[in-house]
């Protein structure tokens, strides 16, 4: 017999499930979009500084120019890690797990997954004051 450890904080039933996967397949898109953007962003910097001769050591915009460039880079990274953390909460739901901390095994309160959906602890685990 299969156990269904699906968060009851969540709802076990089919419509349940199916306002989650709605919910975190609208954060995957979302993402993907913020990912596409980015990368339009970084690509555009690049390009522009490739028409330009840039000495980032003696011109003054330089700085703000490479600033640009590794703060976009770090945002895009941002993004696709995120992108991996819905994935992962997408095959935690097909498996029963999503909404169960992986801490300590209760269930993740919903306020938390609705304003993290691919959150994978409780508060309380996530302040590190859980078991």
């Amino acid at each position: 017999m299969e156990v269904n450890t699906f968060s009851p904080a969540v709802g076990d039933g089919p419509g349940d499930r199916i306002s989650v996967r709605e919910r975190l397949d609208a954060e995957r898109r979302d993402t993907e979009a913020r990912i596409a953007a980015l990368h339009g962003d970084f690509d555009a910097i690049v390009e522009a500084n490739a028409l330009v001769a840039v000495d980032d050591e003696h011109d003054p915009e330089g700085s703000s120019t490479a600033f640009e460039r590794a703060h976009t880079a770090s945002l895009l990274a941002r993004a696709r890690d995120h992108l991996a953390e819905v994935d992962r909460a997408l095959e935690r739901l097909e498996r029963g797990d999503y909404g169960r901390c992986e801490r300590c095994r209760e269930p993740i309160p919903p306020g938390r997954l609705e304003v993290r959906p691919a959150a994978t602890t409780c508060v309380r685990c996530a302040a590190g004051t859980g078991r």
